[in-house]
């Protein structure tokens, strides 16, 4: 009777592998790896980090494969080319986000505006960032906020550079009071004390938002798992939420008493609320709030931590940029936001930085709405897109010695974009709203501290270049270094 049990298992396995392959021969879907495992689908395939395995199947099997992660579809590309037609052609198609449980969760059940369908509400959040925020205005009404934090940090560096600098937690400090200025007003580090306590409850959020995120939740792929009651990433979620939902409830309530005529944005939201209650509800301003922390704070700051490794590791490059700004600005003066245009080479840096390591190697997951088509292949509705930027990126056919840290290859660019082949902050309906703000953030921290202090590393070894696992990139080591003033930060006050 066994031997019975096991025949009809093994001709029943052997039948769905059979019709797999037919399945996706005849339907005209895209290529996949062979087995596809019954449940699991290829899930048996991931390892960290998730861009570098996924690489590897692409190089084997083509730019363009479906693969099925337990019973979602997923369609992963890594061309230049198939990326360009799914952010073009078919770009409403890919407006949509896959629905997973921490965007339900954390996501205030995807209403949020990195989250929510494509649709009237995700139009309005879209718009609300673009007037509200990022807009020419409100970038020029948060200047000040820019260039004081940058130049305070250089301040900082001054009076501590006699020991080794933790570059990690400097550039968070940094973009964390950036944004929580432009968003509540407050400055958590390095001032008042009691705000700083404030800070770190907040970085202990963030930790935690990270740490979750780097987590993968097999319930999404395998439903069955949450009906066995399997829920203990659930669990940390919903807590986390209620954290993160008290701590900017508490925000918005002491600022709804606050008069302020320097407005912030959540005082820009709560004069919406007065005008429409109903939409504009303590809910959606956390959440929104919460996107703009989340989304800006972890890509900025380890953008800036990959450029000064990357620095350290090629002083040549830093003396070139140094002698760039003595040039272009001089020797009287400390750079401003406005100079950076005309520092090309620091925006070359910058570039080389975002080309090898992007911030978010498969950018933001998108979602089909409906089936459509990607290379000539049909690819069905409610499929994941995965785009490997960080592989279009490091593609030796796209790219003349992609390993190599040669800022110089971008000397003609204009901007943070090159077609599709590099693509830092996405593309399409569904790209980065905040791309004005990071990068005069990035540029302008850059600028300075390069013009403002000789960099070197602290051992004779090169800097651990070792990639930590997330949805971002982090290093896997934070990167610590030494700094010392130069003659012009000695002779101007900052």
């Amino acid at each position: 009777m066994d031997h019975i049990f096991i025949t009809l298992i093994s001709l029943l396995l052997v039948s769905f592998l059979i019709a797999t392959v037919y399945r996706h021969k005849f339907s005209k879907l895209p290529p996949t790896v062979f087995p596809t495992i019954p449940i699991i689908g290829h899930l048996y395939l991931l390892k960290q980090p998730l861009h570098r395995t996924l690489n590897k199947l692409t190089a084997k099997h083509g730019p363009i494969l479906l693969l099925r992660f337990g019973s979602r579809n997923v369609l992963v590309l890594s061309s230049p080319s198939l990326a360009e037609e799914c952010f073009t052609k078919n770009d409403i198609v890919f407006a949509n986000r896959p629905r997973l449980l921490a965007g339900k969760i954390l996501g205030y059940n995807f209403t949020s505006l990195g989250l929510a369908p494509y649709g009237d509400h995700w139009r309005n959040l879209r718009r609300i960032s673009a007037i509200e925020i990022f807009s020419p205005q409100r970038m020029q009404q948060f200047y000040n906020i820019r260039i004081d934090e940058v130049r305070l940090l250089i301040k900082k560096l001054v009076s501590e550079c006699s020991e080794p600098v933790n570059l990690h937690s400097v550039f968070n400090d940094l973009i964390v009071n950036v944004i929580m200025r432009i968003v509540s007003g407050k400055r958590y580090f390095n001032g008042d004390r009691e705000l700083e306590e404030e800070g770190k409850v907040f970085q202990q959020i963030a930790r935690d938002t990270f740490a979750v995120s780097k987590a993968s939740n097999l319930g999404d792929s395998l439903p069955f798992l949450r009906w066995l009651g399997v829920k203990g990433l659930e669990k940390k979620l919903i807590s986390l939420q209620k954290t993160r939902n008290d701590f900017f409830q508490k925000l918005i309530d002491e600022l709804r008493k606050v008069e302020n005529k320097k407005q912030n944005v959540i005082h820009m939201l709560l004069h919406l609320q007065e005008t429409d209650p109903d939409y504009y509800t303590d809910e959606m301003i956390k959440s929104f709030v919460l996107n703009l922390l989340t989304a800006g704070v972890d890509t900025s700051s380890t953008t800036m931590e990959w450029a000064f490794s990357l620095l350290l590791n090629h002083p040549h490059v830093i003396k070139k940029a140094q002698k760039e700004i003595d040039t272009n600005v001089g020797k009287d003066r400390f750079v401003d936001e406005s100079d950076v245009a005309n520092l090309p080479y620091i925006r070359c840096i910058i570039n080389e930085t975002l080309r090898m390591y992007h911030p978010v190697p498969l950018l933001v997951p998108h979602a089909s709405s409906e089936d459509c088509v990607v290379g000539g292949y049909h690819v069905p509705g409610e499929t994941m897109l995965l785009v490997n930027q960080w592989a279009i990126q490091r593609d030796p056919n796209v790219w003349s010695e992609p390993e190599r840290f040669y800022p110089e290859r971008f000397e003609k660019l204009e901007g943070t974009r090159d077609g599709y082949k590099l693509m830092p902050f996405g593309s399409g309906r569904r790209s980065c709203p905040g791309e004005g703000l990071a990068t005069r953030v990035i540029g302008l921290a850059v600028g300075l501290l390069i013009q403002c202090f000789d960099w070197e590393r602290v051992s004779e070894e090169l800097v651990d270049m070792t990639e930590g696992y997330g949805m971002t990139m982090p290093k896997a080591q934070p990167l610590v270094a030494k700094c010392m003033p130069r003659q012009i930060t000695q002779k101007l006050k900052i």
